[in-house]
Order: structure tokens, then sequence, then C-alpha cells
């Protein structure tokens, strides 16, 4: 198996992945999935595509991440992972779009308007 190389997108994290067969290493920005997320809920969100296929431990991923906060590159890990398994065997889209992996979530923060405390709060507005 040649390198996969795919990204994914959640909120302003985009995340670059290269993905071989290998041990189930998964390396992000040079450090140890478990090191960059230290929490199980993060850990779990990286690890679920290859739970789902039961692949685990049968692909290396070197992962570049970048921008938002640690929920949002865990998710853009995700869909970097699942679109990598995709590109490899064409017959696991179906299981993977079943669970909602495949899927990029396009919300985004609102930008704030001019005139306007946040994005839609407006100043309060009081009549004596």
């Amino acid at each position: 198996m040649e390198v996969i190389n795919t990204s994914g997108r959640r909120k302003t994290s985009v995340a670059r992945i290269y993905m071989t067969s290998g041990q189930g290493n998964i390396t992000i920005n040079g450090r140890d999935y478990k090191e960059y997320f230290p929490s199980e809920v993060l850990q779990t969100i990286v690890n679920q595509p290859f739970q789902t296929l039961e692949s685990i431990g049968k692909y290396d991923v070197k992962a570049n991440l970048r921008g938002g906060g640690v929920s949002g590159q865990a998710e853009a890990l995700r869909l970097a992972i699942s679109k990598a398994l995709v590109v490899e065997n064409a017959e696991t889209k179906t299981a993977l779009k079943k669970e909602g992996f495949i899927t990029r979530d396009p919300r985004m923060v609102e930008r704030k308007k001019f005139g306007k405390r946040k994005a839609r709060r407006s100043f309060q507005f009081s009549k004596r």
C-alpha cells in the first residue's frame, strides 16, 4: 500500500494526513495522539473510523493539525482518516457514511455584524 494523502476540516481546524499500512501508530504534529489528545473522548473520536471497520492497528497515520480547538481538530482528523480509508477501499464507504464520518460538518462561527454586540445580540433597549 502506498501513502494516501487526504485532508479533513471542521470549523476552523484543518487536518492533513498521510496514511500507510503499519502497526497502528498515530502521530500528530510529531507527537503521539494520546499525548496530543489527553482526553479519552477525543481519542475515541479519532479511532472511530478504525473501530467501525474493525481495522485498529492496521494503519499508520501521520497528521498535521492547524487551527481551531481540540474538539474541532479531533473531528477534522476523523474526517481525514475516513476519507483515506475510502480511498484505500471503496467498499467501506457505506459503513462510514452510515455512521456520518464521511460528511463534512459545515457549521462555522457566524461573523459579528456592525452595530451589534455579537453576531446577533443587540444592545439592551431601555425606554424611560
